[in-house]
């Protein structure tokens, strides 16, 4: 797909971080967007921030819900009667914790989310682009961390992240050898350290999803600068709309693949094979984080 002028464009997390960069990106390029959003304040200021900037929906989403996808996708079709481009970006994460610490509600939710919601994504909108007949696109978000190399004491989001890889996976090669009209990416947000809602994402737990226990609070995106600075770590963040540019454009070149570096995690996966060649744990253990 060259060119998102006119074309119809649904972003689910599109009402802040990585999901509000692509939704202005969107715009600039003409592109008809819907966002899908489980906060309805955070929906109701993009959409008056990017009022004068094209044309831009909001609906209020719940990725978990397969009921609450569908008449996200029920307001698309009867709108615009097509989806073009399909971005599967909502994301949340659990605390760090040893797997055997972790709690079922921590598997519940972020799976919910981030599996179970590209997944119901997929399910709502991909049978009535194939049905529309005209080019599309399904872009998921995943993660280096889980899609590449996880992060030890990430297992749940990681986790999740690694099964967005997989799926994404599977279904380029099932759009492609069943014929249709529609193909499929894997996005991985790179480049650096992003300053998005990841880091506070338990602002959009659910009650009935709380932690079972205790945990310390999780660190903010400055409590890890402040952190980083007294270390003597150089930090490098990455521009958030630079990313969403980025994205669009990888989808222009008809990548699967869309990752800043991605040279850098061929060099991971390569090592990671040898050490399985090697039946050895495929982490070097030697870059394991202590708690």
């Amino acid at each position: 797909m060259q060119d998102f002028n006119g074309k119809v464009a649904v972003v689910t997390g599109g009402a802040s971080g990585i999901g509000r960069s692509l939704v202005k990106e969107l715009l600039a390029a003409g592109a008809k967007v819907v966002i899908g959003d489980v906060e309805q304040k955070a929906l109701d200021r993009v959409l008056a921030e990017f009022s004068g900037s094209g044309e831009v929906l909001g609906v209020v989403t719940d990725v978990s819900s397969s009921d609450s996808f569908n008449a996200l996708a029920d307001k698309v079709f009867d709108t615009y009667g097509v989806c073009h481009l399909l971005f599967n970006n909502a994301g949340v994460a659990a605390p760090s914790a040893n797997v055997w610490e972790t709690t079922d509600n921590d598997w519940k939710w972020v799976h919910g989310v981030n599996v179970h919601g590209v997944v119901h994504g997929i399910q709502a909108f991909v049978p009535r682009m194939i049905a529309s007949g005209e080019e599309g696109h399904v872009i998921n978000t995943s993660s280096g961390d889980g899609g590449v190399s996880p992060l030890p004491y990430q297992s749940v989001y990681a986790s999740s992240k690694a099964a967005v890889s997989c799926i994404t996976e599977c279904l380029e090669a099932q759009l492609k050898s069943e014929g249709t009209n529609l193909s499929a990416s894997i996005f991985y947000p790179s480049g650096g350290l992003l300053d998005t809602g990841i880091w506070t994402t338990d602002r959009n737990r659910p009650k009935d999803l709380a932690r079972e226990k205790p945990y310390d609070p999780v660190p903010t995106i400055q409590d890890f600068k402040v952190a980083a600075e007294k270390a003597g770590w150089d930090l490098e963040f990455q521009d958030l709309d630079e990313l969403a540019r980025y994205c669009l454009q990888g989808i222009q070149e008809k990548r699967f693949v869309i990752m800043i570096r991605v040279e850098e995690a061929e060099v991971t996966l390569h090592e990671r094979a040898a050490r399985i060649g090697r039946s050895e744990l495929p982490i070097d253990q030697a870059e394991i984080p202590q708690l």
